[in-house]
C-alpha cells in the first residue's frame, strides 16, 4: 500500500508538470508562467516552496530542543507576506521585471544588479539546495536506510526534469498538489503524536515549561526576545520580499490583485507550521527523552506511529516538501542566470536560447551544492537553524536596500551599492568565523566572542547600521542621483487595496499576534 501511494504521487507529479511543459513558448511563458496565474496557486505554491524538507527536520529538531520558539519563524512570516503583498508587488509588477536584480538596476544601477544576482546564486548554493538536499537524505536514511548522498542526487534528477521541462508554471501546479499533501501528512502525524502523548494537556506534563514559551529573555543564546522580533522581520523581510524565489511566483500573476491575494493566502496557511512541524518535535521528545537528538524527532515519529499506507502518504508528504522546495529553487536559478547574466552579454538572443540556457545552467548550480553537503553538518547541530544563520549574515543589507529604495526616492545608487557591499562583507566575515570556531575548532581568543553572540541579534545590529549608511551616502552623493530608470511608480499606490484585502489582514494580522501572545 505504501508503494502504491508513492508511484501514484509521482504519476500525478510528473503528469502536472509535463502537462504545462507543452505550454511554454517564450521566456516570459516559462520564468513567469505567462503571468496568467490565480491567486490560489500562487498562495500554495509559495507555501510549498517554503516548507521544504528543512522544515521537516529543522523545525521538529529545534521544537525537541528548545521548544516553541523557533516558531517565530513562522508567524513573524506572515506579516512578511503582508508586507509583501502591499508594498513590494505593485513596484514589482509596475516595473515588469523578471528578477529582483533587475528591479535593483532599475532603481539604483547595474551594480547593484550584478551584485545581487551572485550573491542571490551563492545562497541558493549554500543554503536553500544543499540544506534542503541534506535535510531530504536524512529522512529517507532513517524511513529506508538509503545513503544520503545517493538519495539526494535521486532527488535532484526526478525533480530537475519537469522543472526543466515545463519551466514555472509546472513548478508552480505541482507545487499546488504538493502543498496539500505535506499539510495532510503533517496534520494525521500531528494528531497521532497527541493521542499518543495524553492530548496538549498530557504533552505539557511531560516537558519543561519553558518548552512552551514563543518570547525568552534577551540574553537566551538561540531565540533571544529581540532577535525573534525584529531580527525574524529582518530576515523575513529579505526572504519574502526580495529574494528570487519567493518573489517569481508572485510575478506570474496577471494583475496585483491576483498576486496580493496569493501572498495573503500563504499568510493564514503559515500559522499551521507551528502546529504541525514544531510540536511534533516536542511530542517526540515526551514519547522518547532518550532517543531523540534533534534532527532524528521527525523520522521517529513517521517510523513508529503512522501505520502502513499512512506511511507512504507521511513520505510522499515529506517528499513533495523536498521537491517542491528543489524545483522553485532550480528555476530561479535558471532564471537569474539566463536574464541577469547571460542576456546582459547577449542582449539579441532569441527565445528559445534564453530557455536553452537557463536549463543547461540548472545543472552546475545542482553539482555544486551536492558538493556542499557534506560540510553542512560541522556548522551547526541543528540544520534549521544553520540554514536562519547563514540567511542572516546575507538579508541584512538586502532588506536595508530594498526598504529604503522603495520608501525614500532619495536614495542614490552609490548608497546602495556601498550598503551592499558593506552589509555583505561583515556577513562574510561572521561567516568566516564561524566556520573557523564551529567546523575546524580553532580557538579565536576574542573573536570567540563575536561566534557566540546571536545571530538575530547580530542581524538586528547590521540592519541598523546598514539603514544609517543608506541614508548617510545618500545626503553625501546626493548630486548623483538620477531617476530611476523605467520605474514610472506611483510610490503610494501600494497602500489602496480592496475592503476584503484589508479585512483579511486584519483578522489573520489579529489573529497571529494572539496566539504569540497566548504562548509568550
Amino acid at each position: 500500500m505504501d508503494n502504491a501511494i508513492l508511484a501514484l504521487y509521482f504519476v500525478v507529479i510528473f503528469a502536472v508538470g509535463f502537462y504545462h511543459s507543452r505550454k511554454e513558448r517564450t521566456s516570459r511563458d516559462y520564468f513567469l508562467a505567462g503571468q496568467h496565474v490565480g491567486w490560489f496557486a500562487i498562495g500554495a505554491s509559495l507555501f510549498a516552496t517554503n516548507i521544504g524538507s528543512e522544515h521537516f527536520i529543522g523545525l521538529a529538531g529545534s521544537g525537541a530542543s528548545t521548544g516553541l520558539a523557533v516558531g517565530c519563524y513562522e508567524w513573524s512570516a506572515s506579516f512578511c507576506l503582508f508586507l509583501l503583498g502591499w508594498l513590494f508587488v505593485p513596484h514589482y509588477l509596475q516595473s515588469r521585471v523578471f528578477t529582483m536584480p533587475e528591479f535593483l538596476e532599475r532603481r539604483f544601477n547595474a551594480r547593484c544588479r550584478a551584485y545581487l544576482t551572485w550573491v542571490s546564486i551563492f545562497a541558493y548554493i549554500f543554503t536553500k539546495i544543499s540544506v534542503a538536499l541534506f535535510a531530504g537524505g536524512i529522512l529517507i536514511r532513517e524511513v529506508f536506510g538509503w545513503d544520503y548522498l545517493t538519495t539526494a542526487i535521486l532527488l535532484v534528477v526526478a525533480t530537475g526534469v519537469y522543472t526543466v521541462a515545463g519551466g514555472l508554471a509546472a513548478v508552480i501546479y505541482t507545487d499546488l498538489v504538493q502543498a496539500f499533501i505535506l499539510i495532510g501528512g503533517a496534520v494525521v502525524l500531528t494528531l497521532l503524536g497527541l493521542n499518543e502523548a495524553g492530548g496538549f494537556e498530557g504533552l505539557r506534563a511531560k516537558l519543561p515549561p519553558e518548552f512552551f514559551h514563543m518570547v525568552k529573555p534577551a540574553g537566551d543564546a538561540a531565540y533571544p526576545w529581540p532577535g525573534t522580533i525584529f531580527g525574524t522581520l529582518i530576515l523575513g523581510i529579505w526572504y519574502w520580499c526580495t529574494d528570487q524565489v519567493i518573489v517569481q511566483k508572485t510575478l506570474s500573476a496577471p494583475d496585483v490583485h491576483q498576486a496580493r491575494k496569493g501572498a495573503f493566502f500563504c499568510a493564514g496557511l503559515k500559522i499551521l507550521p507551528v502546529f504541525i512541524l514544531v510540536l511534533p518535535g516536542l511530542i517526540a521528545k515526551a514519547l522518547w527523552p532518550a532517543e531523540v537528538t534533534g534532527d532524528n524527532a521527525y523520522p521517529l515519529l513517521v517510523l513508529r506511529l503512522m501505520p502502513p499506507g499512512l506511511k507512504g502518504l507521511m513520505v510522499a508528504a515529506l517528499l513533495a516538501a523536498l521537491m517542491s522546495s528543489l524545483s522553485s529553487v532550480f528555476n530561479s536559478c535558471s532564471t537569474l542566470i539566463t536574464m541577469d547574466v547571460y542576456k546582459k552579454m547577449r542582449p539579441q538572443a532569441s527565445e528559445a536560447r534564453l530557455v536553452l540556457v537557463g536549463r543547461l545552467t540548472t545543472a552546475a548550480i545542482v553539482a555544486l551544492s551536492i558538493a556542499w553537503i557534506p560540510f553542512i553538518r560541522h556548522l551547526n547541530n541543528e540544520v534549521y537553524q544553520y540554514l536562519q544563520s547563514v540567511q542572516a549574515y546575507v538579508g541584512a543589507p538586502i532588506t536595508a536596500t530594498f526598504l529604503v529604495g522603495i520608501l525614500w526616492r532619495g536614495a542614490t545608487a552609490q548608497a546602495a551599492f556601498t550598503t551592499l557591499v558593506f552589509g555583505g562583507l561583515v556577513g562574510a566575515a561572521r561567516f568566516t568565523l564561524d566556520i573557523l570556531r564551529n567546523a575546524f575548532q580553532w580557538d579565536l581568543g576574542p573573536l570567540n566572542s563575536v561566534v557566540a553572540f546571536s545571530f538575530l541579534n547580530f542581524s538586528v545590529i547590521v540592519f541598523i547600521v546598514c539603514v544609517g549608511l543608506m541614508f548617510l551616502v545618500s545626503r553625501m552623493t546626493a548630486h548623483q542621483q538620477a531617476e530611476a530608470q523605467g520605474l514610472a511608480v506611483d510610490w503610494g499606490r501600494g497602500l489602496q487595496g480592496r475592503s476584503s484585502e484589508v479585512a483579511y489582514t486584519v483578522v489573520v494580522g489579529g489573529s497571529i499576534a494572539g496566539l504569540w501572545a497566548w504562548f509568550a
